[in-house]
């Protein structure tokens, strides 16, 4: 969960990374700058997070057939995490 967070958070960051990395070196190389293009800059993040969303949505896989089987502790100590497993079907 904190992985899809911080991709999520670095796409949010880019547009103005980017932009402040830009501007940085436009004024290092005496080109003009005007002001920074805040609308520009949230609307830019707020689609490339949208995307994330969509591509999530596209790709994640689903397991909404399967059985979720609980973790459980084994009677020498080890832990087994919880999982899906695909349903059986009754044979013909």
């Amino acid at each position: 969960m904190l992985r899809i967070i911080l991709v999520r958070a670095v796409l949010i960051a880019l547009p103005f990374i980017a932009w402040f990395i830009w501007a940085e070196w436009s004024k290092r190389t005496g080109r003009p700058m005007g002001a920074t293009p805040w609308a520009w800059l949230i609307t830019a993040s707020a689609v490339l997070f949208g995307l994330s969303l969509v591509a999530t949505g596209v790709f994640q896989s689903d397991n909404r057939g399967d059985v979720y089987v609980p973790a459980e502790v084994r009677e020498d100590g080890r832990v087994i995490p919880g999982h899906f497993e695909e349903k059986e079907t009754p044979a013909p």
